[in-house]
């Protein structure tokens, strides 16, 4: 397996095109795609519906395997990789947040969040657990179980689940979609903080601009090709970008962009 410097990118994509369907019915949901997301960076994927967003973070999971092109994640060659390695990398060096939250109602805050590191045979470490959960301010909910928690709690609960392996990249696929605006905030703040004070990769995917603008950077999409980047991002710089975009992925008139909410991308 291919390593690549420590400094430079957590994850690269070359040329990454990924195609559905056969002849007739061919899809193409990444054209060429080239982009990198340096370590300890966060950035935002944004796009209109089916522009590629969430192919995109599937392929730079190694969850997809792109038609053509190369996806380099922490220093690993995907498509060199066996099922088998790409299992173990995904475990050991990825976490992943989803708009679902994903936790076993049976089990407690503490048991949710070891689940990933019991289930590949190693012991969690006390003092690791006990870390995490106090950086997502759940360390006095450890003995709950999810029933008992709000729905911002419990995205808290994924968040640790995510952080708990130290994984050199966290992918987040709409993480504050069913969250309202406050308890949004909070989860953005500690993705923030995962990239500035741990030094942690997060790249998001998110329709909505608020999200968007906690970010680093904003790479924008529109028919499966890379539609320019935002650095230092605001909320307003992101919605009337997205304005554009719509017109650049369609010329009919699109309906007026949703500021929060889920959807496939």
């Amino acid at each position: 397996m291919t390593s690549v410097d420590e400094a430079g990118d957590a994850v690269r994509l070359t040329t990454v095109r990924k195609v559905y369907g056969r002849r007739d019915n061919e899809v193409v949901a990444l054209d060429g795609v080239t982009t990198q997301f340096s370590r300890g960076t966060f950035t935002a994927i944004m796009g209109p519906s089916g522009s590629g967003k969430s192919t995109l973070l599937q392929c730079a999971a190694g969850l997809d395997h792109p038609t053509s092109g190369s996806v380099l994640l922490d220093g690993h060659e995907l498509s060199g990789m066996s099922e088998t390695e790409l299992t173990r990398l995904r475990r050991d060096r990825i976490g992943f947040i989803f708009q679902s939250f994903n936790l076993l109602p049976v089990l407690t805050v503490r048991q949710n969040v070891t689940l990933p590191l019991r289930l590949a045979g190693r012991k969690p470490s006390r003092s690791r657990v006990s870390t995490v959960l106090d950086q997502v301010g759940l360390g006095h909910r450890r003995h709950h179980r999810p029933s008992e928690l709000s729905g911002g709690q419990q995205q808290r609960v994924a968040i640790a689940r995510a952080l708990v392996t130290d994984p050199a990249v966290v992918f987040a696929d709409e993480p504050t979609g069913a969250l309202d605006t406050r308890t949004a905030r909070d989860v953005l703040t500690l993705l923030t903080q995962a990239a500035r004070s741990a030094g942690q990769t997060v790249v998001m995917v998110t329709h909505d601009p608020v999200a968007a603008s906690y970010a680093d950077r904003v790479v924008f999409l529109a028919d499966g090709r890379l539609a320019g980047e935002l650095r230092s991002p605001t909320a307003e710089s992101v919605a009337e970008r997205m304005t554009h975009l719509g017109a650049y992925a369609d010329e009919r008139p699109r309906p007026r962009l949703e500021i929060t909410g889920g959807g496939q991308g």
